[in-house]
């Protein structure tokens, strides 16, 4: 029996995974003012993969715009 029969073995969908130059085309952010707003507590904290490589999980992105999107539907500015 292969392993890959197992269900067990099979593997789960992943969610996606963005790096910087994705979430920037996605909010319209500029880099710098990513990781402004990442020090700052603005915006979603990325996973460090390396202390190179860093990515945010599509869904808080997707989460943090539906949240803006909502905010400036009800009058509030940031």
């Amino acid at each position: 029996m292969c392993i890959m029969d197992q269900p067990s073995a099979r593997l789960q969908p992943v969610e996606q995974l963005l790096r910087i130059q994705g979430v920037s085309a996605a909010t319209t952010l500029s880099k710098s003012c990513i990781n402004l707003w990442v020090a700052q507590g603005k915006f979603p904290r990325p996973l460090n993969l390396s202390s190179t490589v860093k990515v945010w999980r599509a869904s808080d992105i997707q989460s943090w715009l539906e949240e803006k999107v909502g905010d400036m539907e009800v009058g509030h500015v940031c």
